[in-house]
């Protein structure tokens, strides 16, 4: 009786994925570490019930969007991709105009919503990306690549004047992800990172102070404790302080005492680590690279270059934020501003990682799959 009703029970649940269009595996995967997140900002807050709730309902939007972007057909996203990565593109021009915020104008407020306008380019370069080469021959000749290239350098530039440099360059990476998949030889890729990096020192000069500092103390931590360091060193005390089972649920000091900054959003996995440990950690990042192997699983199985394109670049570029991210709080990368997908308390953000997955799993579901 008991494998009759488990059994019916996931016949009824497969049903009515495979009715929305749901990829279960992934939807499973994604909201583990959704409600793993959710336990880690109420925790980290102190218990603050206000923010869960305001992140639940981003959650619950971000939901709609992805089993809405589920029924759309691949087609109809590749032919609707110039509009909406144009329309971005005037938003943006728009936030240097209008934009508000506290250390950088990286909103827009229409007074019923405010939201960022960059977050929205992280799934609009790659769907554009994806559209352009859709009909090119591949791999692609020298002007189809510089084509792309002027692509996402106008977005990348826009933001940075925000500035959101962290943003700019997650962007130019997908970016950079997309024309590699597309067929762009190594030989090509090297030659052009090298011409980039040759570019650095006129970045530099460009960089606002407080970004030079950001990278100063990335190679050195301890030489503004107090100060730009503080992030940094707090961060790896937190993390080291949960050891590998942690201090448990709702017992974690530094995050709570306010010892760890920004210990909600971009210093989530701080929390999270020292509440759980290096155990829980190592689940975390298997939940994240299980999400990455899948995307790119489909990516491998679609038979046209615009579903391959798109899904392989954002399961890549979503594994990447989070590399960025767990690199930033642990110290090998400069801390910028890289919310963890899916755990990082935030409104755009949170509805654009959910209608990223809307994108991928539209690919699996409408096109033609080599093998299931």
């Amino acid at each position: 009786m008991k494998n009759y009703l488990g059994e019916s029970n996931n016949r009824g649940f497969a049903g009515i994925s495979s009715i929305l269009y749901v990829d279960t595996k992934l939807f499973i995967a994604i909201i583990t570490i959704t409600i793993l997140g959710l336990i880690t900002i109420y925790s980290s807050s102190g218990n603050e019930l206000s923010l869960v709730i305001k992140q639940s309902t981003r959650v619950v939007i971000g939901l709609i969007a992805m089993v809405f972007l589920a029924q759309v057909h691949p087609d109809n996203l590749r032919l609707f991709a110039p509009v909406l990565y144009f329309l971005t593109i005037l938003l943006l021009i728009l936030v240097l105009l209008f934009g508000v915020g506290h250390s950088a104008d990286r909103w827009l407020d229409l007074y019923f919503i405010r939201f960022q306008p960059s977050e929205l380019m992280k799934i609009f370069v790659p769907l554009m990306l994806a559209s352009y080469y859709s009909d090119k021959p591949l791999p692609p000749n020298i002007s189809y690549i510089f084509i792309a290239i002027i692509l996402v350098l106008l977005p990348v530039f826009l933001i940075m004047k925000q500035p959101d440099l962290g943003t700019a360059l997650l962007i130019g990476m997908s970016g950079a992800i997309a024309i590699l998949l597309a067929g762009m030889s190594l030989k090509f890729f090297f030659v052009t990172t090298f011409s980039t990096a040759a570019l650095l020192p006129v970045l530099w000069m460009n960089m606002h102070q407080y970004q030079k500092q950001r990278v100063l103390t990335f190679f050195n931590p301890e030489s503004d404790p107090l100060g730009s360091g503080y992030h940094l060193m707090q961060s790896k005390i937190a993390l080291g302080s949960g050891g590998f089972f942690g201090k448990g649920l709702f017992n974690g000091t530094q995050s709570k005492l306010g010892f760890v900054p920004e210990h909600s959003t971009d210093f989530i996995f701080t929390a999270f680590g020292e509440e759980f440990g290096f155990l829980g950690v190592i689940i975390l990042m298997s939940l994240y690279l299980f999400i990455a192997l899948r995307g790119i699983s489909i990516s491998i199985k679609a038979t046209d270059n615009f579903g391959r394109i798109l899904t392989g670049t954002l399961s890549l570029t979503i594994f990447l934020y989070v590399l960025v991210n767990v690199g930033m709080v642990i110290g090998f990368l400069p801390v910028v501003g890289a919310p963890l997908p899916f755990m990082s308390y935030g409104g755009t953000s949170m509805v654009t990682l959910f209608a990223t997955f809307g994108m991928i799993m539209s690919v699996k579901s409408h096109q033609r799959i080599l093998r299931k």
